[in-house]
């Protein structure tokens, strides 16, 4: 068996990561939500795109308000009011002012703000009892952006804040990855689906349900090819049909020791090398992981529904993100105190599934009730992370501090 570090390096070598030009499509804005960027974007516009005000108040000149105090306020002529959206139509000059709002262009001639919590209006006239600094309050045109400089890299997923960014930037057609192909299918004649009535010995096939969730999460499209029966020749066919439809294949079940497990001589007779076979982790000791001539990357996975969905998270999650050209495809990891005793056998890194929450700073690992046998999905429900044992521990007992891995 591999440790789980040298069967992740060895899956990240293979995977091809997809042509940015090739691979790529152009799309609106409105469809760009989740895409990865395939090329970085450069924007034509300044941000702020014009001086403007940082708060409600009045727009003035320095010059007029530098001796200016609670003691020795200044009185200035309120020439005319600016909102968020005018064109000041009115330069201010040595005595003048302008009432002004937050987002509002800033005025020819004036060169601070002063906030309204610091002035008395009466009339055309206000009075003003503190000096601001110079500059004060006004944010300047191109401060946070300027034109012709890159504003989002390749490779970079596009969520609500770089919506936000390429909406301001007036971004509306966007070149982004295409998302990857990944072919599900389950082996194993004691499979029906959800719409089946249950006969004694079958089992309900979940992990299709589960995996195609696991892939339109990352970005990929399910190719749902559902239940293949356990005899060769049938399932000979459904794998050539998806290692020629993907660019990922996941397959549950077929890839242990039994006398149904058909599917590593399989990949075989179908022409792909076999990188990995099996893996020193608990739960997702089978793993077969293979190439073909047309880049597919194969993953045979294990049938239990929580063997399945683990290999996913650890294994299938940092392909399918480097594939798709995204920067940051590694697992991430936090150090977390455990509120459980977590228990392992100690002859391979054990992966046990719960909640990881932040308490006043820290994160906290809270273990997922009932047992923790990879057949048992039913506990897995809102697990965010799993906490890892390492090979040759053990015990992590209660209170001290254990390596967790964000599950999304």
């Amino acid at each position: 068996m591999l440790s789980v570090t040298e069967a992740e390096a060895i899956i990240l070598n293979l995977v091809q990561v997809l042509d940015s030009e090739k691979d790529s499509e152009v799309v609106s804005l409105d469809d760009a939500d989740g895409r990865v960027l395939a090329k970085s974007v450069v924007g034509k516009l300044d941000f702020p795109h014009w001086d403007n005000s940082a708060m409600d108040g009045y727009a003035v000149r320095y010059e007029d308000l530098q001796n200016c105090s609670a003691d020795n306020p200044v009185t200035l002529e309120v020439i005319t009011e600016i909102a968020a959206g005018d064109r000041p139509q009115t330069d201010i000059k040595p005595g003048q002012t302008a009432r002004i709002f937050t987002g509002a262009m800033l005025p020819a001639g004036a060169n601070a703000i002063v906030i309204q919590e610091n002035t008395t209006r009466e009339g055309d006239l206000v009075t003003i009892f503190a000096a601001p600094h110079p500059q004060e309050f006004v944010r300047h045109k191109g401060a946070f952006y300027q034109a012709g400089k890159p504003l989002l890299e390749a490779g970079i997923v596009i969520g609500a804040a770089e919506m936000a960014v390429l909406a301001t930037a007036q971004c509306t057609q966007l070149s982004v990855y295409r998302r990857p192909r990944v072919a599900i299918l389950s082996t194993g004649d004691e499979l029906v689906t959800p719409e089946q009535t249950l006969q004694p010995g079958q089992i309900v096939d979940s992990n299709q349900y589960a995996l195609a969730s696991f892939v339109a999460s990352n970005g990929g499209i399910p190719l749902k090819l559902g239940i293949i029966s356990d005899r060769p020749e049938a399932l000979k066919n459904a794998i050539a049909q998806a290692i020629e439809s993907a660019d990922i294949v996941l397959s549950t079940g077929g890839v242990s020791v039994g006398d149904y497990d058909y599917v590593d001589r399989i990949l075989a007779e179908l022409g792909g090398t076999l990188h990995i076979r099996s893996v020193a982790v608990k739960p997702g000791k089978p793993l077969t992981v293979a190439t073909f001539d047309n880049n597919c990357l194969y993953f045979g996975i294990p049938g239990n529904p929580v063997s399945a969905l683990v290999s996913c998270w650890r294994f299938v999650q940092p392909a399918l993100r480097k594939l798709s050209g995204q920067n940051n495809y590694q697992p991430r990891f936090v150090k977390a105190i455990t509120r459980y005793d977590l228990k392992a056998g100690g002859k391979r890194e054990t992966y046990l599934w719960g909640k990881l929450q932040l308490v006043d700073g820290e994160y906290e690992f809270t273990l997922a009730g009932g047992s923790h046998s990879s057949g048992n999905l039913i506990n897995l429900a809102q697990t965010n992370g799993l906490a890892i044992v390492p090979v040759g521990q053990k015990l992590i007992a209660e209170g001290e501090e254990v390596r967790v891995m964000l599950t999304s």
